[in-house]
C-alpha cells in the first residue's frame, strides 16, 4: 500500500496494491499497522459508515467539535466522487486551505481526513457508494457544517450543475462564522 501526503501533509492518500487476473481482483483494503505507520500515531476506529448518493449530491463540509472530533478514512466502492478536506485547525499554517482527490471504485484510493478537518464530497457518477471508518461516534451536539461554496475557502468543485444538498447542508454557515472548538 502506497501512502502519499497531499499538499496539506496530514491528509494522506492511500493507494492499495491490487492483484488482478482473469477471475477478478484482490487487495488489502485496510491494514491497521501500515495505516498507523503512515499517519505516525495511534488511531482507533470505532464506527464504519456507508452512504449512497446520486449524481450531483454534495455532502458537507462537515466536522465535529472536540471532544467528539472525528478522523475519517474514506473510500468509494461503487461510482466516483470528488472528496475534499478543509483544514480548520486555527493554529495551522494551512488553516482554511483545502485539498481534494477523485476517489473511485476503479482506482480504489482512500483518503485519510484527520481530526481538525472539515470533510465533504460531490458525487460525479450516476450513483456512488461511499464508505468511511471514523475515530469517534456521531454526536448531534458537536456537529458543525461549513457552507460548501464559501468564498474564503474557495473549493474548486468539479460541478456541471447546481449540487443537490440536504436540508441540513442548506443551513450551513460561512467559514467566517463557524465554531472551531467548544467555548
Amino acid at each position: 500500500m502506497k501512502a502519499t501526503p497531499l499538499a496539506i501533509p496530514e491528509v494522506i492518500l492511500f493507494e492499495p496494491t491490487v492483484f488482478t487476473d482473469e477471475r477478478g481482483f484482490f487487495f488489502e483494503s485496510f491494514n491497521h499497522k501500515k495505516f498507523e505507520e503512515a499517519v505516525g500515531y495511534s488511531v482507533n476506529f470505532v464506527q464504519d459508515n456507508h452512504s449512497k448518493s446520486t449524481k450531483g449530491v454534495l455532502r458537507g463540509l462537515h466536522y465535529q467539535l472536540a471532544p467528539m472530533a472525528q478522523g475519517k478514512l474514506v473510500r468509494v466502492t461503487q461510482g466516483e466522487v470528488f472528496d475534499v478536506a478543509v483544514d480548520i485547525r486555527k493554529d495551522s499554517p494551512t488553516f482554511g486551505k483545502w485539498v481534494g482527490e477523485k476517489l473511485t471504485a476503479k482506482n480504489k484510493k482512500q483518503l485519510w481526513v484527520p481530526e481538525g478537518f472539515a470533510h465533504g464530497f460531490l458525487t460525479l457518477s450516476e450513483t456512488a457508494e461511499f464508505l468511511y471508518k471514523v475515530t469517534n461516534y456521531y454526536s448531534t451536539e458537536h456537529e458543525q457544517c461549513i457552507v460548501w461554496d464559501d468564498n474564503l475557502i474557495a473549493v474548486n468543485w468539479p460541478l456541471d450543475a447546481i449540487p443537490s444538498l440536504s436540508e441540513k447542508d442548506q443551513k450551513c454557515h460561512p467559514f467566517s462564522k463557524v465554531t472551531f472548538k467548544e467555548d
